[in-house]
């Protein structure tokens, strides 16, 4: 990960921590293709535990089905990297984790698995508040399955912020 990006990513962190314990806001994680990076840099930040209640990581469709509802034929309809299933996953998450805002991830991360409708590098990034269920496709077209995750990464939290605002 480049310097840059490793610090957008703790600096955005820590501001949606400090902005999140200002709120009194609880944050949880649905990650797929991102593996726990998104919890990982959350809980870089002091102070995280008050606000962040955790994550799961929901790489295989059986565990988006299992542990956050994840509808087996709205896998089978869209296939796992898609709006529904990353909004259902976020909504499953806020749910099974009784947060205020939860951020889910389901992707393309390469270098294989990609299709002519998800090429390697798409990411779903889904959002589910009290009054909010969306989902927004990224495009990270052309880098490395790291990079992938890390802009990932960064969106994910910039979503988070953008709920907080």
């Amino acid at each position: 990960m480049s310097q840059n990006l490793l610090s957008q990513i703790f600096s955005l962190s820590a501001e949606l921590v400090e902005t999140s314990c200002a709120q009194g806001k609880t944050i949880a994680t649905a990650e797929s293709c991102t593996g726990g990076l998104i919890g990982a840099a959350i809980t870089a930040t002091p102070g995280s535990s008050a606000v962040f209640y955790g994550g799961i990581i929901a790489y295989h469709n059986s565990v988006k089905v299992d542990q956050l509802g994840v509808g087996s034929e709205t896998i089978e309809t869209y296939g796992a990297v898609s709006e529904s299933v990353a909004a259902e996953m976020a909504a499953g998450c806020r749910a099974k984790l009784k947060v205020d805002i939860a951020v889910s991830i389901t992707g393309v991360a390469g270098p294989g698995g990609g299709s002519v409708d998800k090429p390697v590098g798409t990411v779903w990034i889904g959002l589910a508040t009290a009054t909010e269920l969306t989902s927004k496709r990224h495009d990270f077209p052309d880098v490395s399955r790291n990079k992938v995750r890390d802009y990932t990464c960064l969106a994910a939290l910039e979503t988070i912020m953008g709920a907080l605002r």
